[in-house]
């Protein structure tokens, strides 16, 4: 089967696409190269043995997406390309509702228009905003999001699924990611972002390199054991295996107008201070970090239950924190310039 993968030399495109061919599916990526390195490329072929197809494409572009699709036959599509900063949504909002959404309805056109069936989203936890009870399932309600980055994902899941009940023949499942990191184990692929990174480990790894000066961890006064936000952390590898079982359980499903939405995180919650002393314990590096305010936008804990997609998928988060941050360590060993 022949999978676009949108967004696939990003950091959990890229994975995915390991995974994908290692459960035989055929994949085929595009990406703007936004936020994201061509050498990532090299990288996957250096894993997998094979150069699969690339394509230098903005999904707001519908006529460059209606193109490759008349050219390259689909049979599924996992939409990863968006932006994706909490912090510069706040900033920027207007420019994350117009990318984040106008890409989606430019592919779910695409996708009607040439009778593909199968697609997987990219969710996020945050369009539980700051939830009343812990761990979340996914009967829990979606509140108000806290920064416009995850209210641009609680709108797309509501666009796919009235798309899915109006369209017979569209299955879709949404996948609620909570926090992915990590790298390959190979040291091939790991988390590229271009200039300052928005998310944590990245941060953590390049101050422990001596990139960047010091890390700030974004307030320690909130309700926790250590005052730092709880997250969910998940290894990369893991969460890029739930997009291969998405696609398995949507091929078994004969319903026309199949949806479905699935938190996909280990179940457990740690401060960002246990993470930032893990990462100390597994590479014996010590980190300079110091205490900010609070950012704008975060969430003070969340963490998923895992039940359904465990029953429903047969999917199970397999690897620890302790080794993601082992591997995200050893990729940016592998990527710093020697001194």
């Amino acid at each position: 089967m022949k999978i676009l993968v949108t967004g696939g030399v990003g950091f959990i495109g890229s994975h995915t696409v390991v995974e994908l061919d290692k459960a035989g599916f055929e994949p085929v990526i595009i990406d703007n190269l936004y936020n994201s390195d061509l050498e990532v490329l090299k990288g996957i072929k250096q894993i997998t043995g094979k150069d699969f197809p690339f394509y230098n494409i903005d999904c707001n572009d519908i006529e460059k997406i209606r193109s490759l699709f008349e050219k390259e036959k689909f049979d599924g599509v996992i939409h990863f390309a968006a932006y994706k900063a909490v912090g510069e949504s706040v900033d920027k909002p207007l420019d994350y509702y117009e990318n984040n959404l106008i890409s989606l309805l430019v592919l779910l056109r695409v996708m009607k228009e040439f009778n593909v069936k199968n697609f997987v989203f990219s969710s996020s936890c945050t369009v539980y905003g700051q939830p009343d009870k812990l761990p979340v399932t996914e009967l829990t309600p979606r509140k108000p999001a806290t920064s416009p980055y995850g209210n641009t994902k609680a709108i797309a899941e509501d666009i796919i699924r009235d798309h899915v009940y109006s369209a017979p023949g569209i299955k879709a499942i949404c996948l609620r990611y909570f926090n992915p990191i990590g790298a390959h184990e190979s040291a091939l692929i790991g988390e590229l972002p271009n200039g300052v990174p928005s998310n944590l480990v990245p941060f953590i790894t390049q101050t422990a390199a001596g990139l960047r000066e010091s890390l700030t961890v974004f307030g320690d006064d909130y309700d926790t054991p250590d005052g730092t936000c709880i997250r969910d952390f998940i290894h990369v590898l893991d969460l890029a295996n739930a997009h291969v079982k998405a696609l398995e359980l949507l091929n078994e499903k004969q319903d026309s107008d199949y949806y479905d939405v699935f938190n996909v995180g280990t179940g457990e919650g740690y401060t960002v201070l246990e993470l930032i002393n893990t990462f100390q314990e597994v590479n014996g590096v010590k980190l300079n970090y110091t205490i900010g305010p609070r950012r704008e936008g975060d969430v003070e804990k969340i963490y998923a239950q895992s039940d359904k997609v465990n029953n429903i998928m047969k999917w199970k988060a397999e690897k620890t924190m302790a080794e993601a941050l082992r591997d995200a360590w050893n990729w940016q060993l592998k990527i710093t310039p020697k001194k």
